[in-house]
């Protein structure tokens, strides 16, 4: 008599779903200016990368069982941080954190992952702060009047944050005009559902699927983080490269080989690259 034959793998959760997002991510090559397979840094590698996406794990899982926004993102960025490297994924972390908690709440949709930003409190964005504390984050110095609140005050911002009752969204609406991830938070999460959708349109293995969305992503719009490292002409030009590697009149992997030698790392755009591929696996994306 014979065995059945075995039955499909267990499906994997949504914590799993978002480490494997952020493994991915580094996989896709070549993703012009980033760290992936084919591409390093003197101080920043593939490997430090394959470190931070195992070490943010626990912190991920505390948001997919309901943990508050914030403190599973501490938490995900604190593991995150455990390697060499120190700041590797604190962008994707961000992004990825509140879509967590929407699918485990059973609505991975822009209205679900708004309705969980809506939730956060001052607590939260305390949290965020603290967050700041692990890792060295390149940001802009913040406006006029706006100095208690510079996040590289970390946990020393507490205070302020308190006493003007900001909430972890209202933190995000701050800066949602010159960062790309916040811009997500107070936007509905758009990019990242498009380009999870994208994901799923194209054939051929996943790292080369993710490799061309970010592509798309960065020939789409302007890095914040290009342009924080920079300025805004450079970000406004790496657009147009991109743009023109997309279509055909540049090789793809010249343009990594040129943005690696200029130091140009085009952040913003690979942690939405990662909160895409989380989509797109959590909606049926085969690996």
């Amino acid at each position: 008599m014979s065995a059945d034959p075995p039955g499909p793998p267990p499906r994997r959760g949504v914590a799993a779903n978002a480490q494997l997002a952020l493994l991915l991510e580094v996989t896709g090559t070549p993703k012009p200016g980033n760290v992936d397979r084919h591409h390093d840094y003197d101080d920043l590698r593939f490997e430090h990368f394959v470190a931070g996406g195992v070490g943010a794990f626990p912190g991920l899982k505390r948001a997919a069982d309901g943990d508050r926004v914030g403190r599973a993102f501490e938490r995900a960025v604190a593991g995150m941080s455990e390697q060499r490297a120190g700041n590797t994924q604190f962008g994707a972390l961000l992004v990825l954190t509140p879509l967590v908690r929407a699918a485990a709440d059973g609505d991975l949709s822009p209205a679900g992952a708004t309705a969980v930003v809506d939730e956060t409190t001052v607590t939260d964005a305390a949290d965020f702060y603290r967050a700041f504390e692990h890792v060295d984050v390149a940001v802009d110095d913040p406006p006029e009047g706006l100095e208690p609140l510079d996040v590289r005050r970390g946990a020393d911002a507490v205070p302020t944050l308190e006493a003007r009752d900001l909430t972890l969204r209202d933190v995000m609406a701050e800066s949602a005009d010159v960062d790309g991830i916040a811009a997500e938070y107070v936007g509905g999460f758009e990019r990242s559902f498009a380009a999870g959708a994208r994901l799923r349109e194209l054939d051929g293995p996943v790292p080369d699927r993710a490799a061309r969305v970010f592509l798309e992503l960065l020939a789409d719009e302007p890095d914040t983080f290009v342009a924080t490292q920079h300025d805004r002409k450079t970000a406004e030009r790496t657009t147009e490269r991109a743009a023109a590697a997309l279509a055909g009149e540049t090789d793809p992997a010249t343009l990594a080989d040129e943005l690696v030698a200029e130091g140009v790392n085009p952040g913003t755009t690979a942690d939405l690259t990662a909160a895409a591929l989380f989509v797109a696996l959590q909606e049926g994306l085969d690996v």
